[in-house]
C-alpha cells in the first residue's frame, strides 16, 4: 500500500495487507463510540455499492439488497420487483388550495452536486425556480440582495406565497450593495420574514445560501458564492455546492443549525418596511461610505444598545462578584479598543434598573478625550442625551449628581472638599494609573458603595500590579480569543523562531529569569541579532513601511537593537524609562510617521500607549507573565482601516524547566494543555479567524518538550516550590506560585499528598484515605452556595448525623456521599459520615477545594420552581452525574448511579424527565457527523434530539411532546477536563417548542431560564 493519509476501517483482507515488512510504520486509532455508526454505516454502504456494481443481473441484485434487509430485521425496508423509485404525491388542485407546480430540480433530490454555470449542466438560476416551487420551507442567507436578481424568481415567490410557505431572509448592510427596493418587496408582495443586521462595522456575514425543507424530508441546499442578484443567478462564474439531506445529511444539519442561530440571534432584526425604512438607508449609506457617524456604541440611534456576548459574561462576572460574594470593589480588564467602558455604562445600567433609580456617579480618567468620549458612550447606552456632566479643563458641573472629572480637577477642586459617601459609583478608568499619589488619595477618600476599576494592563513596568487594589482580584477579564473571535483586535500571525540562545545556565528566582544574567548573555549578541533581521526581512514585506515595536530586557539591550538595525538600514530608536517623556513622545510621532521603523523598548509600552498604527512586535527578552505578554502583544492589536494583520516574532531559546511556555500559549489560544501539544503538532487548526501560530521546526521541538515536561512528572517540582513556600493553605499557594489547581489534584495526588511530601503537617488517616483523596476532585465545581455550606458543615468534626438533618439536606449528603463513593460501598449514609470522621485530612482537603470552587464560582444560580423546591438542585450550577442522581432520588444505597447510562433519565416519583447533554460527543477534535444534534439556538432555545429509537406514538415520545412532566436540561461542552470528568451546567426547566422528524424526535425546548453568557458563547455552533 502506498505511504499517506487514510481514513479507512480495518477489516479482515486490510489488516492482513498492512503486515508490512521493515521500518514501516502503521498507525490505527480506535473509531470513537458517538462516531462508530456513522463510521460503520459508511463502510456497508460502500461494500454494497461494490456488490451491486460487480452484479449485472437486476433480479440478483434485489435478492442481495432483501437478504441483508432481512438480516437486519427490517422487513419493511425490502424493495419490491421491478426496483422502483416514488417521485412525488401531489394532492388534486380544489378550489382555495394552491399545490406544487408540475416541475423538480434537474439535480436528484439524493445527490451532491458542485454547480459552476458551465455548458451543459442547469444553471442556478433555474434550479433555484424549481426548488421554490417544489419546497415547502425556504430559508435564504446572503450578504445582499439586489433588484435584478430577485426579479428572475418572481413568479416563482408568488406561488411561493400562495402555497403558504414559510420564506425566511437573512441579510446585512455589507458594503451598503443591498437594494432596499428589493427588501420591501420580499415583505410587501411575497411574504418573507426578513431579518438584517444592521452596524456595518459587525458585519462579518459574507455567506450566500439557499435552503429548501420538504415535508417530504427530501431537503435540499445550495452553498456558494452567489448572492441574489441577476449575474450571480444566471451569467457569473459562480460556484455553488448543492447539498442534500440524503446525500450529504451531516452538512444539512448544520446549515439548519447555524442559520437557526443567526435567526435568534438579536443583532439579526427583523425588517418592517413601514417602520424601519429609513434607519435601512442610513445603515446602507454608513456601509457604504456615503455617510459617517460618531456614535461610540455600535448601534444606530433610537435603539437600545445590548451587550455582545462576551460583554454580557463580564457583566455576569461582575454580578457574581456584587450578589454571591458581596465584592463591590472590583477590576475589569480588557485590551485597549474592545468596550470596556461600554461595559461600565451597561454595568451602571443595570444597577439603576436595579434601584429604580440613577446612583450618583463619579467617572474619572485622566484625559478629556477620554471623558468626553466616555460620557457619549454613558448617554447612549442609557439614551439620555442629557446625562451627566464634565469636569475637565475649566468646564465645571452644576448638579454634581453624575460626573465625569479628570482627576486633574479634582486634585484642583481638593479631595478632601468632596464628602467620602458622595457617590454611589465610581468608575476609574485606566486603573493602571491609580498607583499615582493623586489617585491614590481619591481611592483611599471615597466610600462608594460600588468601585469599578477599568484597565487594560494589571501590571505595570514598575513591577507593581493594580490588583492589589482589589484583593489581588480581577471580577471580569475580556479573553483575548473572545476579543479576536468578536472581531474587536486585529487578526496576528505569530512565528516562534529558535534563535540558538542557550538559557539554561541563567539564574532562576521567584518565577522568573535574572535580568541581569539575561542582559548579559542579549546584549552585543551579534549573531542573535542578525537571526532577527534576517527573520524580519522574510516575514515583513517592506521594512520600511513597518512600525515594530521590540520589548528587550535592559536600556543597554535596547540601545544594542536600535544600533544593530540602523547599521541594517533600517531606522530605529531605543526607549526606555529614563528617556524624557518629550522624546518619548517624540518617538512615537517618528514611528506612526515612518521616520522611525522600530522602537526597542526597555521596561516601557507594556502600559498607556495609544499608538494603534503598530503592526509589528518583537518578543527579545522571555516574559514569564501571561498577563505582561498579554499586555505587550496588545500594544499591536488595535484595529485599524489600513492594518490586515499583526506580525509576532518570539525568539525562542532553549529554557530552563521551570519557564512555562503553555502560559503564554494558552492566554493566546484559551486551550487546555493538553490541547496545546495537538495544536502545536497540528497547527493550532481552531483559531479565530485570520490568526495564525507559526513554528519553526528546532522552535516546535523546544516548546514541545517544555510542556511534556510540565504535563509530565512535575511533582517533585511542585514539592519543592511549596517546601520554598512555607506553611501556606491551598488557595495561597495557588496564588502565590501561580499554578491551577489540576497541577496539584491530577494523577492521582492530592494537597494533602503534597504537603505532606514537603515536610508539611497534615492531620492523620486511615487505610481508606488514599481512595478518597483521588475522589476529592469531584467536588471542584461546587458553586453554589446552599451546597458549599451543607458539604462544610457535614465535614465538621462534630458535623451532623444523616437522621439529624432534614430532607433536603439529606439529598445534599446523599449528593456528597456518591460524589465521594460514586460506587456506593457502604451500608449507610450514617457510616459514611462517621468514616469521614475518622478522615481529618480528607475532609480538610474537601473543604479547601470546595472553597477555592465557590469562590470562582462563575454564574449566579437560581432555586427551582416551587414543585421542586425539594430538590437541592440550583439552576445554573454544576454538578456531576452522581450528584444530579442523589438529587433526583435516582441513586441510593440500592441502586448506584453508574447503573443509568442513558442521555435522559424519567423519574416518576417527581414526573421529572432529565436530560444529560454533552455537546461534543466525539472526542475527536472535529467531529462534524455528530457537532449538530444538540446544541442551543440561542440563549433561550436548545435543539434536542432523542434516543434514535423513540417514535412519536411511543409512550415516551408522547411524554416529551404533550406530557406533564418537568423536562430538566443538564449540559456541559465535553466529557473530561483537566480534573477529570466534567460537570454538567444544570440549565434548568425546559418546554416543548417543535418538534420534527422521529427516531430521533428533534425538540426545540425553550429555557425557563437564559444561558449564561459565557457557555452560551462557547456552546453556539454560529460564527460572530
Amino acid at each position: 500500500m502506498p505511504d499517506g493519509l487514510y481514513e479507512q476501517l480495518v477489516t479482515r483482507g486490510l489488516d492482513a495487507r498492512l503486515r508490512l515488512p521493515g521500518e514501516t510504520a502503521v498507525r490505527r486509532r480506535d473509531v470513537d463510540a458517538a462516531d462508530e455508526a456513522h463510521v460503520m454505516a459508511r463502510h456497508v454502504e460502500d461494500a454494497v455499492r461494490r456488490v451491486l456494481t460487480g452484479t449485472r443481473d437486476s433480479g440478483r441484485r434485489l435478492v442481495i439488497v432483501n437478504e441483508l434487509l432481512e438480516k437486519l430485521a427490517e422487513v419493511e425496508d425490502q424493495v419490491l420487483d421491478p426496483p422502483q423509485q416514488l417521485m412525488a404525491i401531489q394532492t388534486s388542485p380544489v378550489p382555495g388550495v394552491t399545490t406544487y407546480e408540475d416541475v423538480r430540480p434537474l439535480t436528484p433530490l439524493a445527490e451532491a452536486a458542485l454547480l459552476t454555470n458551465t455548458r451543459g449542466e442547469p444553471n442556478l438560476g433555474s434550479e433555484l425556480k424549481a426548488e421554490l416551487d417544489t419546497a415547502d420551507e425556504v430559508d435564504l442567507l446572503c450578504a445582499f440582495v439586489k433588484w435584478y436578481g430577485l426579479r428572475l424568481l418572481e413568479p416563482e415567490l408568488q406561488r411561493l406565497r400562495s402555497r403558504q410557505a414559510p420564506l425566511r431572509v437573512i441579510t446585512t448592510t455589507y458594503m451598503g450593495a443591498t437594494d432596499p427596493a428589493a427588501l420591501d418587496r420580499l415583505v410587501r408582495d411575497f411574504g418573507a420574514e426578513v431579518k438584517i443586521q444592521y452596524d456595518a462595522q459587525r458585519t462579518r456575514l459574507h455567506a450566500k445560501a439557499w435552503m429548501f425543507r420538504r415535508n417530504s424530508t427530501f431537503d435540499t441546499a445550495y452553498v456558494g458564492s452567489s448572492n441574489l442578484s441577476r449575474a450571480a443567478l444566471l451569467e457569473g462564474v459562480e460556484w455553488n455546492v448543492r447539498l442534500s439531506r440524503v446525500g450529504t445529511p451531516a452538512l444539512l444539519q448544520k446549515f439548519k443549525a447555524t442559520f437557526d442561530t443567526y435567526w435568534n440571534d438579536p443583532s439579526f432584526e427583523t425588517y418592517d418596511p413601514d417602520r424601519d425604512r429609513d434607519r435601512l438607508d442610513d445603515a446602507l449609506a454608513e456601509a457604504s461610505g456615503r455617510t459617517t457617524h460618531d456614535r461610540v456604541t455600535l448601534s444606530l440611534s433610537g435603539l437600545q444598545v445590548r451587550p455582545f456576548p462576551y460583554q454580557q459574561s463580564m457583566l455576569d462576572a461582575l454580578e457574581v462578584e456584587r450578589r454571591m460574594h458581596d465584592r463591590h470593589r472590583n477590576l475589569v480588564v480588557a485590551a485597549t479598543g474592545t468596550g470596556k467602558t461600554v461595559v461600565a455604562a451597561l454595568d451602571y445600567r443595570a444597577l439603576a434598573e436595579q434601584a429604580s433609580h440613577r446612583p450618583s456617579l463619579l467617572f474619572v480618567a485622566h484625559r478629556k478625550e477620554i471623558l468626553e468620549q466616555s460620557l457619549r458612550t454613558y448617554r447612549e447606552v442609557l439614551a439620555d442625551p442629557n446625562f451627566g456632566e464634565l469636569y475637565v479643563g475649566g468646564t465645571r458641573p452644576e448638579r454634581w449628581s453624575h460626573v465625569f472629572a479628570s482627576v486633574q480637577s479634582l486634585t484642583s477642586y481638593g479631595i478632601a472638599n468632596i464628602a467620602p459617601e458622595s457617590y454611589d459609583v465610581v468608575v476609574i478608568d485606566e486603573f493602571h494609573h491609580a498607583e499615582a499619589a493623586t489617585y491614590r488619595r481619591l481611592l483611599e477618600h471615597l466610600r462608594p458603595v460600588e468601585l469599578l476599576g477599568l484597565t487594560a494592563t494589571p501590571e505595570r513596568s514598575d513591577g507593581l500590579d493594580v490588583r492589589d487594589f482589589f484583593e489581588g482580584r480581577t471580577a471580569a477579564e475580556l479573553r483575548l480569543w473572545d476579543a479576536l473571535g468578536a472581531d474587536l483586535l486585529c487578526p496576528f500571525h505569530y512565528f516562534a523562531v529558535a534563535d540558538g540562545t542557550d538559557l539554561r545556565g541563567v539564574s532562576w528566582a521567584r518565577g522568573r529569569y535574572d535580568d541581569a544574567e539575561l542582559a548579559g548573555l542579549y546584549t552585543g549578541n551579534r549573531a542573535r541579532a542578525a537571526i532577527v533581521l534576517s527573520q524580519l526581512r522574510d516575514k515583513v514585506l517592506d521594512l520600511g513601511g513597518m512600525r515594530a515595536l521590540g520589548f528587550c530586557v535592559s536600556v543597554a539591550h535596547a540601545q544594542f537593537m536600535a544600533q544593530v538595525f540602523r547599521e541594517a538600514g533600517v531606522p530605529a530608536l531605543a526607549v526606555s524609562g529614563a528617556t524624557s517623556p518629550e522624546q518619548r513622545a517624540q518617538a512615537l510621532l517618528d514611528l506612526r510617521d515612518r521616520r522611525v521603523n522600530a522602537l526597542f523598548a526597555a521596561d516601557l509600552f507594556n502600559e498607556g500607549l495609544d499608538l494603534p498604527d503598530v503592526d509589528t512586535v518583537l518578543f527579545l527578552r522571555p516574559t514569564e507573565s501571561a498577563t505582561l505578554f498579554l499586555q505587550q502583544l496588545g500594544r499591536g492589536l488595535r484595529r485599524t482601516r489600513d492594518k490586515a494583520v499583526l506580525t509576532v516574532l518570539d525568539f525562542v531559546g532553549h529554557h530552563r524547566q521551570e519557564f512555562r511556555f503553555d502560559r503564554r500559549l494558552r492566554a493566546l489560544t484559551g486551550q487546555t494543555r493538553r490541547g496545546l501539544e495537538r495544536g502545536i503538532k497540528r497547527g493550532f487548526p481552531f483559531l479565530p479567524s485570520g490568526c495564525q501560530i507559526i513554528m519553526d521546526r528546532q522552535s516546535q521541538q523546544i516548546v514541545l518538550e517544555n510542556i511534556r515536561s510540565q504535563m509530565g512528572n512535575r511533582w517533585p517540582q511542585v514539592v519543592a516550590e511549596l517546601r520554598s513556600y512555607g506553611d501556606q493553605d491551598f488557595r495561597t499557594f495557588l496564588e502565590e506560585s501561580g499554578l491551577e489547581l489540576s497541577d496539584v489534584l491530577r494523577n492521582g495526588h492530592s494537597w494533602t499528598e503534597l504537603r505532606r511530601s514537603a515536610g508539611l503537617p497534615t492531620r492523620d488517616g486511615s487505610a481508606a484515605e488514599a481512595a478518597l483523596l483521588r475522589r476529592v476532585r469531584a467536588v471542584a465545581h461546587v458553586d453554589d452556595q446552599s451546597r458549599a455550606e451543607t458539604y462544610a458543615r457535614l465535614l465538621e468534626d462534630d458535623g451532623p448525623t444523616y437522621g439529624a438533618l432534614g430532607p433536603v439536606e439529606q439529598r445534599l449528603a446523599r449528593m456528597l456521599y456518591f460524589s465521594l463513593w460514586p460506587g456506593g460501598a457502604l451500608g449507610s449514609y450514617d457510616e459514611a459520615l462517621l468514616r469521614l470522621r475518622g478522615e481529618g485530612a480528607v475532609r480538610d482537603e474537601v473543604r479547601a477545594v470546595i472553597d477555592l470552587a465557590f469562590d470562582r464560582a462563575p454564574h449566579l444560580t437560581v432555586d427551582l420552581p416551587d414543585r421542586l423546591q425539594h430538590v437541592p438542585l440550583r439552576i445554573h450550577g454544576r454538578y456531576q452525574r452522581e450528584e444530579v442522581l442523589a438529587a433526583l432520588d435516582y441513586a441510593s444505597l440500592e441502586r448506584r448511579p453508574n447503573s443509568f447510562r442513558e442521555g435522559a433519565l424519567p423519574v416518576p416519583d417527581l414526573d421529572v424527565d432529565a436530560f444529560f447533554v454533552t455537546l461534543q460527543k466525539s472526542e475527536a477534535d472535529y467531529s462534524p457527523t455528530t457537532l449538530y444534534r444538540d446544541y442551543p439556538i440561542s440563549p433561550v432555545l436548545f435543539h434536542w434530539e432523542s434516543q434514535s429509537t423513540t417514535s412519536i406514538a411511543s409512550p415516551t415520545g408522547q411524554r416529551y411532546l404533550h406530557g406533564s412532566s418537568t423536562k430538566l436540561l443538564f449540559v456541559r461542552h465535553r466529557k473530561a477536563d483537566e480534573l477529570g470528568t466534567s460537570p454538567y451546567l444544570f440549565a434548568g426547566p425546559v418546554s416543548y417548542v417543535q418538534h420534527t422528524g422521529e427516531r430521533p424526535i428533534a425538540i426545540t425546548w425553550r429555557l425557563s431560564h437564559p444561558l449564561p453568557g459565557d457557555f452560551f458563547a462557547a456552546a453556539t455552533v454560529a460564527a460572530g
